[in-house]
């Protein structure tokens, strides 16, 4: 069912709704969704709204305030789990050339990949890491907010018929060994070599209201902000920079960028295109 279309005279009453159903979330839950970007948040609700059977946001209130596994279902529909392996090779191919020589100076490396959803991108950057002879001297804190995604993490283990394409990420992504060897094949999953993971600390965090926890050289937050409104940006912005070491690297999606944050001077450009960017000092 699509989202409704409202007449002008009915968009006061819709915002109050949802403005009442974000506060009621953070005051019942502590998830703060208040600053989210509005368009993308409306859809996401009243998808709920319809596979819950319901027909309004203040029905959906009711319901999240007396059964705390609708909320869990709607945390999930919030949660941004779009993701694949190398996505966008070019991203990780300057990870490989631009990124990496610069950790190899540090005698032990912290990553914050902040928003790791279902792993993809975790054990894609530790096969880079491996394959460059860092991934031992690495620790790698992969953060979500979401609970069962961070499970998925955990797991190590995506669809089979996946592959391909990750494969051919893999390789465009500058991949130097057979990306097979990677994995071991499970009935019709690909359960990644566990090691792997081995130097990762799984833990949920919200980018809203939780706070620094470590002192990062590379900090990997991709296709987040995109979702966050502007002052919820600058906000994310702040605690990235409050978690980063002297000289540390802050990559981005292609959508993103730090150009309008008045952060925006802290950084130098490390890779533009790509949205890799070093702090200036």
């Amino acid at each position: 069912m699509a989202v409704p279309l409202i007449a002008s005279d009915d968009e006061a009453r819709e915002r109050l709704e949802i403005d009442l159903l974000l506060d009621a979330i953070h005051r019942r839950y502590s998830y703060d969704f208040r600053g989210y970007a509005l368009a993308s948040l409306r859809r996401r609700l009243w998808h709920r709204v319809h596979a819950e059977g319901l027909e309004t946001l203040s029905g959906l209130q009711e319901r999240i305030l007396h059964e705390p596994a609708c909320m869990d279902r709607l945390l999930r529909d919030l949660s941004i789990n779009v993701t694949e392996m190398f996505r966008d090779p070019g991203f990780h191919r300057a990870l490989r050339e631009r990124v990496f020589p610069l950790l190899r100076t540090y005698p032990f490396i912290r990553v914050w990949i902040a928003g790791c959803s279902t792993g993809e991108e975790i054990y894609s950057l530790s096969i880079a890491l491996r394959e460059a002879d860092l991934l031992e001297r690495t620790r790698i804190y992969a953060t979500d907010i979401n609970g069962p995604a961070l499970e998925l993490a955990r797991e190590g283990a995506f669809p089979l018929e996946r592959m391909r394409r990750y494969t051919e990420n893999y390789l465009s992504a500058g991949g130097s060994e057979s990306f097979s060897s990677y994995y071991a094949v499970d009935t019709d999953l690909a359960r990644f070599d566990p090691t792997l993971a081995e130097g990762v600390v799984f833990a949920q965090h919200n980018l809203v209201t939780d706070g620094s926890f470590n002192e990062f050289h590379l900090i990997v937050c991709r296709n987040v902000l995109i979702y966050f409104g502007f002052d919820l940006q600058e906000e994310v912005l702040r605690l990235f920079g409050d978690s980063m070491a002297r000289f540390g690297i802050l990559a981005l999606g292609r959508k993103e960028s730090i150009r309008r944050s008045t952060l925006a001077e802290q950084y130098e450009p490390l890779d533009e295109a790509e949205r890799i960017f070093r702090r200036r000092r």
